[in-house]
């Protein structure tokens, strides 16, 4: 089965080395960076609504979700994908 190469906002950030997307993750840029990384990367409505929840309220609590998630499997959760 042949994997299908990512282009444009996704396919930068995948292509990003695991430090620089930890620094991402810490709460100044977690909010837009990884917000509309599961924006652009959803597939279904769900992972689309739950992009733009993590643009409001992703500052606050989820950016320590991302960088455990980053640090034990080397990328951010999608949910609805």
């Amino acid at each position: 089965m042949a994997t299908q190469k990512k282009s444009g906002f996704v396919g930068a950030i995948d292509g990003l080395p695991l430090v620089l997307k930890i620094i991402l993750a810490l709460p100044f840029f977690d909010w837009i960076v990884f917000g509309l990384y599961r924006i652009f990367a959803a597939r279904t409505i769900i992972g689309i609504i739950i992009g733009l929840i993590w643009i409001f309220v992703g500052w606050a609590i989820f950016w320590i979700l991302d960088i455990i998630f980053l640090i034990l499997q080397g990328r951010v959760i999608l949910v609805g994908n």
